[in-house]
C-alpha cells in the first residue's frame, strides 16, 4: 500500500498524491491530524459507549456505532492545513463543505460474535423519500470523498477495513444506467462485488492521526475482530459544496471526477486535472 506522507508540500508531492488516488482509489495521509487531539477524541468516544477502557468485561457488543461528534477535538481533527490541502487536490477548490463535527463512529470491539456490517460495499449517500436504505447515483450525489479517521492505533490484527485496490474504477458503469436517480446501495451490492472481485486487498492500518482519503465509489468492507485491543475510526463523509460534473466545458475535471470518467473510458489515463506547477 502506498503512502502519500503529506499533502501540498511541493507539486511533485502534489503530482505524486493524485496519481494514488486516481489509481488506487484512495490515498493515506499519515499524521494527518496530531496524535494528542487522537487522544482526546478517543477519550470522548469511551464516554459515549458506556464501556470500562480496563476492563473488556464491560465490552459487550461487537460494534458500537456512535453518530456526529462535534466537540473541538473533532473540528480539528478534521480541519489540519494537510487536509484542506488534500481536499483541494482531489475534490477541487472551493468545491467542497467544510464541516466542523465527524460521524459516525463504527467502534469495533473484540468479540465472538460476529458482526451483520461486513459485506462488500461501497458508501450511499442520500436517502429518496419512501426509501429505507441510502442511494448512491453516478454524480456521488451528497458525498464528495469517503473519509476513514483512525483514532487508535489499527494493526492487521484490529479489524483494519479492507479495501479493493482500483475498485472505483469498475463502478460508474455500473452505475450509469441508474441516471441522476441513482440505485440504492442494497440493489447494487452483488453487482459490484462481482466487478470488483479480481482487486487485490489493502487495509486501513496506521497509527492514531492517520486518515485515509476515498474515492466515493471505492468498494470496501468491514471485518470481525478476532483481536485485544478495541479499533476507534470514524468514516464521514467530505460534502460537496456544488455536484460533481463529468461534462466539463473548461475540462478543469477533479481527480474525483476524472476516476469516473475513466470508469466510463472517457479520459485519458494520464489525465491528471490539477494545474502544472508555476514556475
Amino acid at each position: 500500500m502506498r503512502t502519500a506522507r503529506r499533502a501540498g508540500h511541493d507539486g511533485l508531492v502534489d503530482d505524486d498524491l493524485v496519481e494514488r488516488f486516481l489509481a488506487d482509489g484512495f490515498v493515506k495521509i499519515e499524521g494527518a491530524f496530531p496524535p494528542r487531539v487522537a487522544e482526546d477524541c478517543a477519550r470522548l468516544l469511551w464516554r459515549e459507549t458506556g464501556y470500562d477502557p480496563e476492563d473488556p468485561g464491560t465490552w459487550r457488543d461487537p460494534v458500537v456505532w456512535v453518530p456526529g461528534m462535534a466537540q473541538g477535538p473533532f473540528a480539528a481533527a478534521v480541519n489540519s492545513p494537510v487536509l484542506h490541502r488534500a481536499f483541494d487536490l482531489l475534490v477541487g477548490e472551493g468545491r467542497w463543505a467544510p464541516r466542523y463535527s465527524l460521524g459516525t463512529f463504527p467502534l469495533r470491539f473484540p468479540h465472538a460474535e460476529e458482526p451483520d456490517d461486513a459485506g462488500w460495499h461501497i458508501e450511499g449517500s442520500y436517502l429518496p423519500e419512501g426509501e429505507s436504505w441510502y442511494f448512491a447515483n453516478l454524480r456521488s450525489r451528497d458525498r464528495a470523498l469517503l473519509m476513514l479517521f483512525l483514532f487508535s492505533e489499527v494493526t492487521r490484527e484490529d479489524a483494519p477495513t479492507r479495501i479493493r485496490i482500483g475498485s472505483h474504477l469498475d463502478v460508474p458503469q455500473l452505475l450509469e444506467p441508474y441516471g441522476e436517480d441513482g440505485v440504492s446501495g442494497l440493489e447494487l451490492a452483488p453487482r459490484l462485488v462481482e466487478a470488483s472481485a479480481h482487486r487485490p486487498l489493502a487495509y486501513a492500518t496506521g497509527r492514531p492521526g492517520d486518515v485515509f482519503l476515498c474515492h466515493p465509489f471505492l468498494v470496501h468492507a468491514a471485518q470481525p475482530h478476532h483481536g485485544t485491543r478495541p479499533r476507534f475510526m470514524a468514516q464521514p463523509p467530505l460534502m460537496p459544496a456544488a455536484p460533481y460534473e463529468l461534462e466539463r466545458p473548461d475540462g478543469d475535471y477533479s481527480p474525483v471526477e476524472i476516476a469516473i470518467r475513466r470508469g466510463l473510458s472517457r479520459a485519458p489515463e494520464g489525465a491528471l486535472g490539477v494545474p502544472p506547477a508555476e514556475g
